[in-house]
């Protein structure tokens, strides 16, 4: 495919969806394969200017970015100067990111930006350089068949590094950041939007470990770890990664698994982070696997792009981190994980002030709230599950009644007729529960 060029707008300005769409169109070839190169923010562009995006995300015409986006620079730096049009890019780098633990409220931010911001990060998934795995990516992709030079760089880097990982006591998450917000303090609410959600490679792996998932001590089914288990002797480990590759079918994008005797499963593609926060006010290394008040490893698939993520700020700077990318996930995640695979992703972070309207709360916002342009989303997270469910009836009947005017009583009878009480996850030590709260039974008539 030729390079795609952004077209002014016959009308003056930005162009608009249709003449996107037609650029898009007259510059194609008539072969396409299914990922070839187009500029790597065409689709930060488009969620920005196009109400197209998410229509067509997955199709022939725009997702497919390219066969791997490797990195664009050795350090965070203005958009601009990697052709980006979000206004910073953050790389992950050995200097960059924590390895399965969180920053503390005495961490130094990576990267600082104004309110308003965007900020494209090339996350990278732990899967395939993990010790059971054997902290080689190229070596383990290589046994699925994935080229050398299909394997991300970044990947490479961290796993070859001289970072500490401890695969017993640390989380698996490569955690990115902070990103420090210009004038952020305790109290505020950091917004951050989904502006887009690129796949980097058209992999991603699913892994069931010993001790862990919904069912652990049942699967994975087989003797469990051996003694002399670790990166160099990783199938000691006995645990189970299904390698997962990613392919356009009927116009759509799905991750492909075995359903025996020469059938497949087919999964759609609907990329998130499963882990975004603010750190918390804590000193040490948080596990990065537990989420709490602060965000964190919260595994909620609806935070794809046009989704929204509000965080109550607990250290000067709101100092943001992300991690865990993935292309799919149904709720519970119960194996452990979903299909993990590295994104592109692009943010916008917005420092909400008390009393802004925009902020869904009253008074404090006390934890992690979201909403799409469908659902306001309550969540409640704890160890108990049962505990969980109550602090999410209890964070939706407020909602309703801080910001939409309903009596309590009112709002508890709405929910249980109406509202969705979905799992999250079961996965992750702090379990979640998110209630989906349809926007449209609130429109004016």
């Amino acid at each position: 495919m030729r390079p795609l060029a952004y077209q002014p707008s016959t009308k003056g300005g930005m162009p608009t969806s249709s003449e996107v769409i037609s650029s898009i169109k007259k510059s194609m070839v008539f072969r396409l394969h299914p990922w070839s190169r187009i500029p790597a923010d065409m689709l930060t562009y488009l969620s920005r200017h196009s109400h197209w995006l998410f229509a067509f995300a997955f199709t022939p015409l725009l997702a497919a970015q390219t066969a791997i986006l490797q990195p664009l620079a050795g350090k965070a730096v203005p958009g601009a100067s990697v052709k980006l049009k979000s206004d910073f890019y953050f790389p992950a780098t050995p200097d960059s990111i924590r390895w399965g633990y969180l920053p503390d409220n005495a961490a130094k931010a990576v990267l600082t930006v104004p309110s308003g911001a965007t900020v494209t990060f090339d996350t990278v998934s732990h899967e395939g350089i993990l010790e059971d795995q054997g902290r080689d990516p190229a070596k383990y992709f290589g046994q699925q068949g994935v080229p050398g030079n299909q394997v991300l760089n970044d990947a490479k880097a961290i796993a070859a590094s001289s970072l500490t990982h401890d695969f017993a006591k640390d989380g698996p998450h490569v955690v990115m950041g902070p990103v420090a917000l210009e004038d952020a303090q305790p109290g505020d609410v950091l917004k951050v939007e989904m502006i887009s959600l690129i796949p980097r490679v058209p992999y991603g792996v699913i892994s069931n470990r010993h001790g862990k998932g919904a069912l652990p001590g049942e699967f994975p089914e087989n003797s469990g770890p051996q003694p002399g288990a670790s990166a160099s002797s990783p199938q000691l480990y006995n645990n189970v990664s299904k390698y997962v590759p990613i392919k356009l079918i009927n116009g759509k994008w799905y991750g492909i698994l075995s359903a025996g005797e020469g059938k497949e499963a087919h999964i759609p593609v609907a990329p998130f982070m499963g882990t975004m926060g603010v750190t918390p006010n804590v000193s040490g290394k948080p596990n990065s696997v537990p989420p709490g008040d602060y965000g964190g490893n919260m595994d909620i698939h609806y935070l794809t792009a046009g989704a929204t993520l509000y965080l109550p700020v607990q250290v000067p700077g709101a100092m943001f981190f992300i991690a865990d990318p993935h292309f799919a996930q149904g709720n519970g995640e119960v194996a452990l994980t979903a299909i993990e695979g590295s994104l592109r992703t692009t943010l916008r972070f917005t420092v909400l002030k008390a009393g802004d309207p925009a902020i869904p709360a009253k008074g404090k916002l006390t934890g992690p709230f979201a909403e799409t342009p469908d659902y306001w989303i309550a969540i409640g997270l704890d160890p108990d599950l049962n505990e969980a469910m109550k602090k999410a009836t209890r964070e939706a009947v407020r909602f309703l009644s801080e910001k939409l005017g309903m009596d309590r009583a009112t709002a508890l009878a709405y929910l249980s007729a109406a509202a969705d009480f979905e799992v999250s996850q079961v996965v992750d030590k702090t379990k979640g529960i998110h209630a989906l709260i349809r926007k449209k039974d609130f429109s004016a008539k």
